[in-house]
């Protein structure tokens, strides 16, 4: 006597987890995941990325930004009298390199080993102080209830729409009054105060993305605002505080406003912008050294980026597709 065996819809799964049709294990279909809104919105924004026209014009951006650049490194590598009379394209019809602007630059008259130091000096605690406070400050708005919160958020908020020149002036005499003028506490608070907004802004952003239920699941566990702060949160929020932490590092060492109005002009507190904008001499005497201690000026913030460029990209992403 012959069985038929049961027909393919026999060998479905039962709620309870069983597959019916006598219950033989690995035949039933695996159901498919829905997407989430957020999981379609991204892959329709990595098309849109990676389609030939945002590559073409990404490829026409990159060209054009880059033969200027090419441009100025060839003339810092040329000597004086030929970048005078001819352009930097002309250099590989008749090559005459040198390294004598560079030497000039680092060890001759023009002396940038010693404000290379003080863009340091100023540039690292500018970076660190206004991250420090901010972090505080974005956890409070963002985790703590407290009266009048949105209020003071929104007022912090609107402090990016004053222009730093009007300040300028108030703060000087400030300081002048103060008896701080002409060292680098100065540099160091004018950079923190024009940097505190924005920074206080885009990390409140990035913490309010994090799930709810982490702090919630730290509460019951134990935990106060501190080890929060310190042990949930902050391991977060590293590419976030590593795409700022770029963005105000470029914007302190490439300031020359800012140090010319607070650091006095003098040697002592001077960082490297104040003496790259003297380099040309007082009459254009010198300005061929201009191409190459440009080139100075960018080694720090070029290694700066990319020991950090892994972060850079997760943190201006970070928040940006919500479900």
């Amino acid at each position: 006597m012959t069985t038929t065996p049961p027909p393919p819809q026999a060998f479905q799964k039962s709620e309870e987890g069983e597959i019916d049709g006598g219950k033989a294990p690995g035949l039933a279909r695996p159901k498919e995941r829905k997407l989430t809104r957020a999981e379609q919105r991204a892959i329709a924004v990595k098309g849109k990325i990676s389609s030939p026209w945002a590559s073409g014009i990404a490829l026409a951006i990159a060209l054009l930004w880059t033969v200027p650049t090419f441009g100025l490194l060839v003339t810092s590598f040329r000597p004086a009298s030929d970048v005078r009379q001819t352009g930097w394209w002309t250099a590989f019809g008749n090559p005459n390199f040198t390294l004598e602007n560079y030497s000039e630059v680092l060890f001759g008259g023009a002396s940038f080993s010693n404000y290379i130091i003080n863009s340091l000096v100023v540039t690292i605690p500018a970076v660190l102080i206004p991250i420090s406070l901010a972090l505080l400050a974005a956890y409070a708005f963002a985790w703590i209830d407290f009266r009048g919160r949105d209020v003071l958020f929104v007022a912090v908020f609107a402090l990016q729409i004053v222009p730093i020149q009007i300040t300028l002036i108030p703060l000087l005499t400030q300081y002048v009054d103060w008896g701080l003028a002409g060292s680098y506490w100065v540099v160091w608070l004018s950079h923190t105060i024009f940097a505190l907004p924005l920074a206080v802004f885009l990390l409140h952003n990035f913490m309010k993305d994090i799930p709810p239920s982490l702090i919630e699941a730290a509460r019951v566990d134990g935990a106060g605002h501190v080890k929060i702060f310190f042990q949930v949160l902050l391991p977060l929020l590293v590419p976030a505080i590593a795409a700022f932490a770029i963005f105000q590092f470029l914007w302190v060492w490439n300031d020359l406003l800012v140090a010319l109005v607070f650091s006095g002009g003098t040697a002592d507190v001077a960082p490297l912008t104040v003496r790259l904008g003297e380099l040309a001499g007082n009459r254009g005497e010198t300005w061929h050294l201009l191409s190459s201690g440009a080139f100075v000026t960018i080694i720090v913030p070029l290694v700066v980026f990319l020991a950090l460029q892994r972060y850079f990209v997760r943190g201006l992403l970070a928040g940006s597709v919500k479900g």
